[in-house]
Parts: C-alpha cells; structure tokens; sequence
C-alpha cells in the first residue's frame, strides 16, 4: 500500500505548525494508497472531527488533542485512529487492518493510538483517559 506524499506533508503541519485540528485518511482502493480525505482546522471541535468519520467505512486519522493536566498545565498529544465500524465491508476491514502498522510508521510522531469500531470507543472520555 503506497501513501501519498501528502498525507506525510500535512501530518507533518499538524505536529510541528499546528496548522490542523485533524486529518481523516482514507485508502483508495485502485490506486491501492492512502490519501488525505479531509483536512480540520485548528478552531474545529472533536464534534467536527467525528462528523467527518463515515459511520459504514473504514479510515485512519490523527487528531491533536489539547488538554489540562491534573497541575492545570495545558499539554496536547496526537491520537491515531483506526475506524473500523462493524458495518463496514469485510474486505475494507482487512486493507485498513493489514495497512496500519505500515502507514501508522509514515507518520512519525503519534503519541496514542486507538482502535474504533463504534463511536464510544473514541468519545473524548477515551481522549483524556489516555492522553494522560
């Protein structure tokens, strides 16, 4: 699986410019490469961010989660995600499952990573609880 130059260029934004709240990746399945699906700015809300997450497809994002320590110091970590939702084609499941690792190491810089097959399993309860 290739991954376009621009999914590197713009996590790289996100990590060092903080130039995007997200980014949702998705995989083309002819071309056989991932590619950037959308793109969210920095004034997006995680409401955005899980509005763009179609609830029948699979899709990778990253998301720069800003927070309050228990000292109240504010910190941010970038979460990957791997949306895997049950209602998603078999075979879609297996492109995104067995192209993880390999993208994922594209991308350097993610602090936490979680997997979703519904949206509890990524609620911002999720964020804090292992951004931490």
């Amino acid at each position: 699986m290739a991954v376009h130059d621009d999914c590197k260029l713009k996590f790289m934004e996100l990590k060092t410019k903080r130039t995007h709240r997200f980014i949702v990746f998705k995989i083309e399945e002819k071309q056989k490469q991932v590619i950037v699906e959308k793109l969210g700015e920095p004034a997006e809300t995680y409401e955005d961010f899980t509005k763009c997450l179609p609830a029948d497809e699979c899709r990778y994002a990253v998301y720069d989660f800003d927070f309050m320590t228990e000292e109240n110091v504010p910190k941010s970590r970038i979460f990957f995600i791997a949306w895997s939702p049950d209602t998603s084609r078999v075979r879609s499941k297996m492109i995104y499952a067995s192209s993880k690792d390999r993208f994922k190491r594209e991308l350097d810089g993610i602090q936490v990573e979680l997997q979703a097959t519904d949206p509890t399993e990524m609620g911002l309860d999720v964020f804090k609880s292992r951004a931490n």
